[in-house]
């Protein structure tokens, strides 16, 4: 996990806290955004996990093709 992944993370679990906080000092129409900003980061964390494990797999297809040309 790279520090970019974990600072997403870590950010939407602090959102998450912050907007239930606002949710029970405010209300929800307040508390709504930070939420929203919240889920935003948690996909984009998703994204970037998923599209790191196809690089992976595709890298770990690439090396096991030459492996078996070689035998």
């Amino acid at each position: 996990m790279k520090i970019n992944d974990i600072a997403l993370l870590s950010l939407a679990a602090a959102l998450v806290i912050i907007g239930t906080h606002q949710t029970i000092t405010v209300g929800i129409v307040a508390a709504y955004p930070i939420f929203m900003l919240s889920l935003v980061l948690l996909f984009w964390y998703k994204f970037r996990q998923n599209k790191r494990r196809e690089q992976e797999q595709e890298h770990e297809g690439k090396s096991g093709k030459k492996e078996n040309k070689r035998k």
